[in-house]
């Protein structure tokens, strides 16, 4: 690759496949660590993305960027709670994040916003983007191990190389390299079609649910109501895939007879408009059955993803990221822990996953009460009991349940010198400077 033509090196201490908020993150966060990180992309920021609400946890990694002023100055719109239409008869209630720990808020936001900010923070931070940027295939030397990648840019027709110690895949479900290295596990409870529009001038909810998201549960599925700006709503449809497949009704039908059916939903976008076209996706949630291999490691949407019933998606991606780059610097530093560094990172995201995972499962069964919901959250994130029962669900909800080893993984045993070297238990907290620990 001419490095007269981009201005960049050939050789990084880090290559990130896609800039998206997995991606920009751990690269960001990298690049303030003095590290050399190349991200490519395939398309031109901003660009559009789905996944418009987001919860408290992602404010974390956003700090440690120093994100959150600059979301508050570009206009995205405060996140306080939600409203639910869910459970037995369908009874009303809602939830305050600021009763489930350390942020009291999070956003709504277009996408292509969010996007472009993380990604231009990373660049400012240090980091090599070339967007318009398709990554073909990964360089592998004689024993395997991939050392970097071919791609070609946009109106070029030679391919470029660039080298590294380390390739991180963050193209989201593109999954460039974890759809050559690894095979999907799909959750078959989750298996889910949506489909999505946008209404401009509706109406929002009242009172002090003004910015809350809006979830409506029917007896075939759920609605999600997001108002990303004062006048626009983005509205989206969740049901199974086998519903619509047996049905000769199409998406849109589908779409509009639940929306016919709705009671919240129904009456904000009454005075509304519809201003976009319609937008599908189906299979929402799944797991790689390996998170790293030797020279290359997973984060975000090419690792894992789960149904968007409780907005996870950018938080549980850009959180990964966060710890991932923390684990890379070590990784740097002493490249003999690599393996295990990355087995422990493998391990605790797959489990915070499978948590979330779990619990939106269960939520899916509309026929109990919110006591229930709240009861099944204690279950999980504070079976000694130490909190309210709603304070847990608030908690869970939110990502923010920091005793999960997602956000204590500890490296002391592996880094030489390091406390505890001869046998700690893998993945067991650490007071020490190498434990990846996130600020609460």
């Amino acid at each position: 690759m001419s490095s007269t033509l981009y201005g960049i090196p050939e050789h990084f201490d880090v290559i990130v496949i896609g800039g998206g908020p997995a991606g920009a993150t751990t690269a960001g966060l990298l690049a303030q660590r003095g590290r050399s990180v190349l991200v490519l992309d395939r398309e031109r920021f901003p660009r559009y993305h789905v996944g418009e609400s987001l919860i408290p946890a992602f404010m974390r990694p956003m700090q440690e960027l120093g994100l959150p002023e600059r979301m508050d100055a570009r206009g995205f719109e405060r996140k306080y709670g939600g409203s639910l239409v869910w459970g037995n008869k369908q009874v009303p209630w809602q939830f305050s994040f600021i009763k489930g720990g350390a942020h009291a808020y999070a956003y709504h936001t277009r996408r292509a916003d969010l996007d472009s900010l993380i990604l231009d923070r990373a660049r400012e931070l240090g980091a090599y983007i070339i967007e318009d940027a398709t990554v073909k295939e990964p360089l592998q030397n004689s024993e395997g191990r991939v050392t970097g990648i071919r791609f070609t840019v946009r109106g070029e027709e030679d391919m470029k190389e660039a080298t590294a110690g380390l390739v991180i895949d963050a193209s989201g479900q593109a999954r460039v390299l974890s759809r050559r290295f690894t095979d999907l596990r799909w959750h078959d409870e989750l298996r889910n079609v949506a489909i999505w529009t946008y209404f401009d001038n509706c109406e929002r909810l009242p009172g002090d649910e003004y910015t809350n998201i809006l979830i409506e549960g029917l007896d075939d599925g759920w609605f999600w109501a997001i108002p990303i700006d004062k006048g626009t709503i983005s509205v989206g449809y969740v049901t199974r895939s086998s519903t619509v497949g047996e049905s000769d009704k199409s998406l849109q039908e589908h779409f509009e007879a639940e929306v016919a059916k709705s009671t919240k939903l129904k009456k904000m976008l009454a005075p509304g408009r519809r201003s976009a076209g319609f937008r599908t996706a189906r299979d929402w949630s799944y797991h790689s059955d390996r998170f790293h291999g030797d020279g290359w490691v997973l984060v975000g949407d090419a690792a894992a993803f789960v149904d968007p019933l409780f907005s996870t998606g950018v938080a549980l991606a850009t959180l990964a990221g966060s710890v991932l780059s923390k684990i890379v610097d070590k990784i740097i530093e002493y490249p003999e822990i690599e393996e295990k560094a990355l087995d422990r990172y493998a391990t605790a995201y797959s489990g915070f996953f499978d948590e979330i995972r779990e619990f939106v499962e269960r939520f899916y069964d509309r026929s109990k009460y919110k006591e229930f919901y709240y009861s099944l959250a204690q279950e999980m994130i504070d079976p000694d009991k130490e909190r309210e029962p709603s304070a847990d669900f608030v908690t869970l909800i939110s990502g923010l349940s920091g005793r999960h080893p997602m956000f204590n993984i500890s490296l002391d045993d592996l880094v030489p010198g390091g406390v505890g070297e001869a046998g700690a238990e893998a993945g067991a907290p650490s007071e020490r400077a190498e434990s990846t620990e996130a600020a609460s």
